[in-house]
């Protein structure tokens, strides 16, 4: 991709419910697209919904954007020569523009209602006609509108489409048409004077410069309408009179191949923040949601996606979110931590309302110690407090399923842990010594490690999958190891 100006894009989320993976995946491109090429990121807030926008949402986005580790260049808490960059506290310019574009004839005031629009739209559907607006109030006489106005009727503004071609060439999906017939005239002010989207962010690209928009696949049907209004927009003085560059990202799908929505509990970030995902291992994964560093290699930092970024390089096909691959990659990028950094990285999961022990009980040093052994076993952080549970519980975790595969012959399973009690008694206490002591134990019983040490585990840790046994047993210590066996020697006696 070549472009003459300093790339500037923006990204424009609506404050509404809780930031989700297709919101994140387009902020990532954008994010990208524009470090890439040494550009401008327009973080910009589309809150002219009342009835819909909440200050809670945009705390989240805000919260969101920071945890990702996404950087802007303008936008809010670091403005710039644009503000203001929450498009509710920009009305005035809406307005201005609004009445510049009804003055200029390129918009004009349309009092139909609903229920004629409804009717017409049904008929022509009838006919076999396009459904969309008719332009019924395209050309009105006065005598045409004074009697609409003694009617008591609120226009709402619509922008003229210009009767030609609109073709375009999309960054992602190359040479677009679209002929007049599929792009009807269309509102951008609301009877109550409130300004549409329709309106707002192509009169905010224009003012601040938008070089590239890119976006969802799913507004691709607006962008000649768009474009039509940019070009206008140049005619009135508005600007600095350029369209932007167009890209549509493909969707993303779920479930059943469907487009992947709000409403999936899958989309949610929050999700993901809670489970403990990496900022790192999530945007890895997402930006394989059609994007990829190269065909043989899935696994990322972000300055390398950074570093070969381009938008030329996105797929226009649907992309499908698995969320076991996201968890492995994640995993992935929790190998890639060092040490310290995976101890730091795990510390909220390791107290309440997360951690199952009593506050005094945890052990920095155990943790510490133990870490390195944990690391290599995670998907997502969440799941450090089950595995190491059994250092700072005064007993194990019952799990049932656990014991009954392990202990399924009571006295095969207490012989052998009490010669194992023996032998770690006698044991120096590390971690060989200790896989020597369950050894010799096995082999005296006629079992092999794998056998020998599924007893032990479960009477140490409750389960028989865990962190590598003789490693957790050092750390444990010995007097916490053999009370620990000889509790579930008592229980097998009883």
């Amino acid at each position: 991709m070549t472009s003459a100006a300093p790339v500037r894009v923006r990204f424009c989320p609506s404050p509404t419910g809780n930031p989700h993976v297709g919101l994140v995946r387009t902020a990532l491109f954008n994010w990208a697209f524009a470090r890439h090429h040494q550009g401008a990121l327009v973080f910009r807030i589309e809150d002219t919904d009342a009835a819909r926008d909440s200050e809670e949402s945009y705390e989240q986005l805000l919260q969101a954007m920071r945890w990702l580790g996404f950087d802007w260049d303008e936008g809010p808490e670091v403005g710039g020569p644009h503000a203001p960059y929450r498009q509710s506290q920009r009305m005035d310019v809406y307005q201005d523009v609004a009445a510049k574009l009804l003055e200029s004839g390129h918009a004009y005031k349309c009092y139909c209602t609903t229920e004629e629009l409804d009717e017409r739209r049904e008929a022509a559907r009838a006919a076999g006609r396009p459904s969309g607006y008719d332009g019924h109030c395209r050309d009105l006489t006065a005598e045409q509108v004074d009697a609409y106005e003694r009617e008591g009727r609120e226009p709402i503004v619509r922008f003229r489409m210009p009767d030609e071609t609109i073709t375009f060439t999309d960054l992602v999906r190359g040479e677009l048409t679209f002929t007049p017939d599929n792009v009807p005239d269309y509102g951008i002010v609301r009877a109550n004077g409130a300004p549409l989207y329709t309106l707002v962010n192509p009169v905010d690209d224009a003012l601040m410069e938008i070089t590239h928009v890119l976006r969802g696949e799913d507004l691709l049907s607006s962008t000649p309408r768009q474009i039509a209004l940019y070009r206008a927009l140049a005619e009135i003085g508005v600007g600095n009179g350029t369209t932007p560059h167009f890209g549509h990202l493909p969707y993303v799908m779920g479930e059943g191949n469907k487009k992947l929505s709000k409403r999936d509990p899958q989309s949610s970030l929050n999700l993901y923040r809670e489970r403990g995902f990496l900022p790192e291992g999530l945007l890895n994964y997402l930006s394989l949601l059609g994007w990829s560093l190269s065909a043989d290699r899935d696994v990322f930092t972000v300055e390398e996606m950074v570093a070969a970024f381009d938008i030329d390089a996105v797929n226009a096909n649907p992309a499908r979110f698995d969320l076991r691959k996201a968890e492995s990659i994640n995993g992935d990028h929790i190998r890639m931590l060092d040490v310290k950094a995976f101890v730091e990285a795990c510390g909220p999961w390791l107290k309440a309302p997360f951690a199952p022990w009593a506050p005094e009980a945890f052990d920095q040093a155990a943790f510490e110690a133990i870490a390195p052994h944990a690391q290599t076993r995670l998907t997502v952080l969440s799941d450090i407090t089950d595995n190491v549970d059994f250092l700072f519980l005064d007993t194990p975790v019952e799990d049932e399923a656990s014991w009954q595969k392990a202990m399924k012959d009571p006295a095969a399973a207490s012989a052998l842990l009490t010669t194992a009690r023996e032998n770690l008694a006698a044991a120096d206490w590390n971690a060989e010594a200790l896989k020597d002591a369950v050894l010799a134990a096995g082999e005296t019983h006629g079992l092999k490690l794998g056998k020998a040490q599924a007893p032990v585990r479960v009477a140490v840790t409750g389960r028989t999958v865990g962190l590598p046994l003789f490693e957790s047993l050092e750390v444990l210590g010995r007097e916490r190891t053999l009370a620990r066996v000889d509790a579930t020697l008592a229980k097998l006696a009883g």
